[in-house]
């Protein structure tokens, strides 16, 4: 049964960052039909986690108003290497790694949508099968000036960057998908308006209603600076065991976390809005972040284990099981991005190497208050206070400060 139009334009609303074109979606809505609403995701990376879930979360809501959901993975698309926000090509992946992490993606995303309304695409079903003159058709409908708008082309372009032909393919193959799959709504994060517009001028110069865009906001890492990215560390898988997802949750800002509530939190926004409130009157942060930790973990394994990760935190912290007379040392970030975990381990003096540091991280010799931790690429962020051990006696209390 489809909800009435204006009570889906105000959900739909919801956190988003451009809704593109809003009267064209009223119309839409109007006819009161199923749409066909899409959302593409590249498996660039093995495991999804909370950032994708933010249009994962709205894509289920255009389910629960009776929409049709279509979560396309692009095993084509992946091959080529999304452009977006690079300043240099990106590699190219093999198809054996984009066919590994497509696979992750197709298991995971039954966390959060409904089996029985989403319709999963591979776009190398129609892209991979299609014959050079329908390509020359699909590249004759766009062209290179409005292709150098896009600001990171522009910006490789003025500088001297060398910018791939291939790289153009990417938007155009993109924005092909939509006319593939005649959507009516795309989403995407606010980092490809610049793809999703393609989708609307191919879909228009294929005789097709245009779709409408929907952007939404990047969520930030646990830096609190950078967008939330395997490569860099900074994030919270969902099929990451619930202990280790609460203890994340928990080391997030007290700023960040109202962030956190309003893009990944299925809470009314009244509610959202006391809880801030009652921070602001002097309830502990603490507390609330727990009630956003628990939503997450329950989310993903169950309200149990939820109620389990939290005892268990609280046993570390609360209980004091970690030393507590350790004095802090203050370790300098070489970027924004804070200091690699094996960095700061040798400079708490912990290891003697970079080595010593890796091979103590592969062995699960290495905890962060009190948490197991097996990712060299992990990321102590700017501002992180935090005990690292290694093996069974060696403590440190660290500071990451940010260089002058």
């Amino acid at each position: 049964m489809i909800v009435d139009p204006t009570t889906q334009l105000a959900e739909i609303r919801r956190g988003a960052e451009d809704l593109l074109v809003e009267a064209e979606l009223a119309k839409k809505l109007a006819r009161g039909q199923p749409l066909r609403v899409k959302a593409g995701f590249d498996p660039t990376a093995p495991d999804l986690h909370l950032g994708h879930t933010v249009l994962i979360n709205k894509m289920r809501q255009f389910q629960q108003f009776g929409h049709e959901v279509i979560f396309l993975i692009g095993d084509f698309t992946g091959l080529i290497g999304d452009p977006t926000g690079r300043n240099a090509t990106r590699p190219r992946l093999t198809p054996e790694e984009v066919q590994a992490n497509a696979r992750t993606y197709e298991q995971q995303i039954f966390r959060i949508l409904d089996p029985a309304r989403t319709t999963i695409e591979f776009n190398s079903k129609w892209l991979s099968a299609m014959p050079l003159p329908k390509f020359v058709e699909v590249a004759a409908k766009y062209t290179v000036a409005r292709m150098l708008e896009r600001d990171d082309f522009a910006k490789r372009y003025r500088s001297g960057q060398p910018i791939s032909v291939h790289e153009f393919f990417y938007p155009l193959a993109q924005g092909y998908d939509s006319v593939a799959l005649r959507a009516d709504v795309e989403l995407g994060g606010t980092d490809q308006k610049f793809n999703l517009l393609v989708g609307r001028q191919l879909q228009e110069g294929f005789g097709q209603e245009p779709q409408i865009v929907l952007t939404m906001p990047l969520l930030e890492g646990l830096d609190g600076v950078q967008k939330m990215s395997k490569s860099l560390g900074n994030y919270i898988g969902i099929a990451e065991p619930a202990s280790e997802m609460f203890g994340k949750l928990m080391r997030i800002s007290d700023e960040l976390m109202w962030r956190y509530f309003e893009l990944l939190s299925f809470r009314p926004i009244g509610e959202i809005a006391a809880l801030k409130r009652a921070v602001a009157e002097g309830r502990n942060p603490r507390d609330v972040k727990f009630e956003l930790a628990r939503e997450i973990v329950a989310r993903f394994h169950d309200a149990a284990a939820a109620e389990r990760a939290q005892a268990e935190f609280i046993a570390r912290f609360s209980e004091k099981s970690l030393p507590t007379d350790l004095d802090a040392i203050e370790i300098t970030a070489p970027d924004s991005a804070g200091v690699k975990l094996p960095a700061a381990l040798k400079a708490a003096r912990l290891v003697v190497s970079g080595s010593e540091a890796a091979r103590k991280i592969a062995e699960g010799a290495v905890r962060i208050d009190g948490e197991k931790v097996q990712d060299r690429e992990r990321r102590l962020p700017v501002g992180a206070d935090h005990v690292l051990q290694v093996g069974p006696r060696r403590f440190a209390r660290v500071k990451v400060v940010a260089s002058a």
